[in-house]
């Protein structure tokens, strides 16, 4: 097949010794530069989808994805209700519990704390608080003896371990001849947790959810129903379908209406993350105009003469922004290699590059999440590749207009 005479002819000058070995210079760090700034891009997304991933896990393992509620005072009828939301598809499980809030002290500390009143046998099956024990179980709560399990943070600032006593202040109060007095329960500590996420390790505590129902006078009730779902992204759908399937006593909430604004704060950092890094890959495109200028201003008798064979201006033009987004190809497929095998295996680099330099660059106890989590997404290494090669094509088009409005006769006079 004929191919056209300006590809050609610009494959040919990509290809050729040229004679200034500077501008063969500036061509390869042109093309070294957009490989770097791919490769940065796709690796730091990588990992900041990858770190999204392990918080929004993490947060989502102590919260419900999905919560079933009554407008009245409290749910009694959960396990009916249980049956009902299992008639949902999405539905993989569900648990009861009570929240409220208490404050807690020991001692001179105080601290207020969000209560989660639950069911040890059920709770497993909607959140994995079980698998972030630091000591003590689930299990250990039983009704009646008044356990408490508490967040790591929050017992650090008590200045209390497992086999401690703290004491719980509910805001309901009791009527006595001197008047209305707070209610007072003693706690003993059984255990610790710890998420990952400040704002739950150092506010949280557990009690066994029929402990939780008498000291907060909901007369054996539960507060409401926690429900697991199959796929977090389709908590909206499955809260709109319960909806129309239950009763209108009920309320249905899910989680993206209570973390949302911490969510919509990480994609916003991504985004300005990925204009950042961007400039790179700009800085880099842009280098290819001052190769470019230099190749034009080498290339003057050459391009005079195809112009005295009949080469029109705009022949010209392509035959120049051929080489410069040949330049900005290679430096874009070289970039997505080395980004994508990167990000791929950081796994393995992180920790090699740990060992061979002796440090840590998440320490533990400065950072909840210790390793480099990465996820890969077509989606990202596209349009990363669609950016640099866009910017690549822009960049040819100036000195490409300079080449095509180079005058033969000038350029020959002294030839």
């Amino acid at each position: 097949m004929k191919q056209p005479v300006e590809l050609l002819i610009g494959l040919r000058y990509t290809r050729a010794k040229r004679r200034n070995h500077f501008i063969s210079f500036i061509s390869v760090i042109s093309m070294l530069g957009i490989t770097l700034g791919v490769m940065a891009l796709i690796v730091v997304l990588s990992v900041m989808n990858g770190f999204e991933q392990e918080l929004k896990g993490r947060i989502l393992g102590m919260v419900s994805h999905v919560t079933v509620s009554s407008y009245g005072r409290g749910l009694t009828d959960w396990q009916q209700l249980s049956q009902q939301t299992a008639e949902n598809e999405q539905v993989i499980g569900a648990a009861p519990y009570v929240d409220a809030e208490a404050m807690l002290s020991n001692q001179a500390s105080v601290s207020g704390v969000i209560i989660r009143g639950i069911l040890p046998d059920h709770e497993p099956a909607v959140s994995e608080i079980h698998e972030h024990m630091v000591s003590g179980s689930l299990d250990d709560l039983k009704p009646g003896e008044y356990g408490i399990i508490l967040g790591t943070g929050l017992a650090s600032n008590l200045s209390v371990v497992p086999g401690d006593r703290v004491t719980m202040i509910t805001p309901q109060s009791t009527v006595s001849p001197l008047g209305f007095l707070p209610r007072l329960r003693r706690f003993k500590v059984l255990g610790l947790f710890e998420i990952g996420v400040y704002e739950y390790d150092r506010s949280s505590a557990i009690i066994h959810a029929e402990d939780a129902s008498k000291l907060f006078r909901l007369d054996g009730a539960m507060s409401g129903l926690r429900l697991k779902i199959a796929d977090l992204d389709d908590a909206p759908l499955v809260r709109y379908q319960l909806r129309e399937s239950l009763p209108v006593q009920y309320w249905v909430s899910d989680w993206t209406m209570r973390h949302s604004n911490y969510f919509k704060a990480v994609k916003t950092e991504k985004t300005v993350m990925f204009i950042i890094l961007s400039l790179i890959v700009a800085v880099a495109a842009f280098n290819i105009v001052s190769t470019l200028v230099m190749v034009v201003t080498d290339k003057q008798s050459d391009i005079a003469i195809l112009r005295t064979l009949g080469l029109s201006p705009a022949s010209v033009t392509q035959v120049f922004m051929v080489q410069g987004t040949l330049i900005g190809v290679i430096g874009t497929i070289l970039g997505v290699i080395s980004g994508v095998t990167v990000a791929s295996y950081i796994d393995v680099i992180i920790p090699a590059l740990e060992q061979m330099f002796q440090t840590q660059f998440l320490p533990t106890g400065v950072y909840p999440i210790t390793e480099l989590p990465a996820e890969l997404k077509s989606s990202d290494v596209i349009r990363i590749a669609i950016l640099s090669f866009v910017l690549s094509i822009i960049a040819t088009i100036y000195p490409a207009l300079r080449a095509a409005k180079t005058r033969p006769a000038e350029a020959l006079r002294y030839e």
